[in-house]
């Protein structure tokens, strides 16, 4: 069986050096629509240098977006990529990430669930510098074709939305490019960018980055409830449920409360499929 969920568990964190600097930044801000309007004074704390601060959800693309997938080769772990969907992201930061920086990443299998027809891999990302840890991430990993070894089957973090209307509901269009610039963070998946590729896995244009959404719904939490303060947050999580296409318009609602933000995102132009669910943003 190609996934060992002992081995995988037992196996040695994978280490690495990481850096980056406010260029970096600045494009994965640009890759999530950040600048638009341009004329829009708000947006200078995502695209100027002398204003500069940094989505946690960059940290999925820290290390030219090693973050996500740095366990996939770990020991126990010998699957079809083929076969493999990102299922859910969490991020947690420790404080807030530096416009620059250099940091050591380790990267390890946390967990294996058995969810009968299939495994979920937890991937976990820990980032530090000289000052102390700034980030964990967590990617799950769906792996169609590998459950059914006799594993726990993990928790369950579905979450409903709640039984009233939100507080804010925004929209944020995702322009034609958006996938070709959010690519130049580090992943290169021709799925979003090769029509014939994307044609090939079943698709009949290239679809959105689902990290993309992650980072666009995050930007979108912090400029309408935390008052553009990314410092504010703390964690953030979602599980992936769907494509978004270039083009399309993202509706963003938002129920707040008890120092967290519970979202639900889907195209408005197919509002009855939601792309991004189970998502929750922690905040002070």
């Amino acid at each position: 069986m190609p996934i060992d969920a002992r081995a995988a568990l037992a196996a040695e964190p994978r280490r690495a050096e990481i850096g980056w600097d406010r260029k970096d930044v600045q494009l994965y801000h640009l890759g999530l629509g950040a600048g638009s309007p341009a004329t829009d004074p708000d947006e200078l704390r995502y695209t100027l240098e002398s204003r500069l601060q940094v989505l946690p959800s960059f940290a999925t693309v820290a290390g030219a977006g090693t973050a996500a997938f740095g366990g996939m080769g770990a020991q126990g772990v010998g699957v079809d990529l083929a076969a493999v969907l990102h299922g859910g992201q969490t991020v947690r930061v420790h404080r807030p990430i530096p416009v620059t920086g250099r940091a050591v990443q380790t990267s390890k299998v946390a967990a294996v669930y058995d969810k009968g027809k299939a495994a979920v891999i937890v991937l976990r990302t820990e980032a530090a510098d000289g000052d102390g840890p700034l980030w964990t991430s967590d990617a799950q990993i769906f792996v169609r074709g590998e459950g059914g070894f006799g594993g726990e089957r993990g928790p369950s973090d579905r979450l409903p939305p709640p039984d009233r209307a939100p507080d804010h509901t925004v929209e944020r269009p995702v322009r034609e490019d958006q996938a070709l610039l959010y690519r130049l963070s580090g992943d290169w998946n021709p799925l979003h960018a090769d029509p014939a590729f994307a044609k090939l896995a079943g698709f009949d244009r290239p679809i959105l980055h689902g990290l993309c959404t992650y980072g666009m719904t995050l930007k979108a939490v912090t400029d309408t409830l935390l008052d553009g303060d990314v410092s504010r947050i703390t964690a953030y999580r979602t599980r992936f449920a769907g494509v978004v296409f270039p083009g399309e318009t993202l509706r963003i609602r938002m129920w707040a409360g008890g120092g967290r933000v519970q979202v639900t995102v889907a195209p408005a132009e197919r509002d009855d499929a939601p792309v991004l669910a189970d998502t929750v943003v922690e905040h002070s």
